[in-house]
């Protein structure tokens, strides 16, 4: 099983995200819901791609946490 962290970014027009362990593997949509399944398709594209040529799967090397500050 694979584990890769995928970070979502509000921007002016909609969303995006990427996946850092992933190079290149970025997506965008229009709302949230949107960008999520755009990044999945994504990232099955790109580990397909790696596949076929006979690369090796990157090790996930990022984690994130979310902290919340009362200020």
């Amino acid at each position: 099983m694979l584990k890769y962290l995928i970070i979502f970014e509000k921007t002016e027009t909609g969303y995006s995200a990427y996946v850092p362990d992933l190079p290149g593997c970025i997506a965008t949509g229009r709302t949230k819901a949107n960008v999520e399944k755009n990044i999945l398709d994504a990232i099955r594209f790109h580990l397909d791609g790696m596949k076929e040529e006979k690369i090796k799967y990157p090790i996930n090397k990022t984690d994130a946490e979310t902290f919340v500050f009362a200020v």
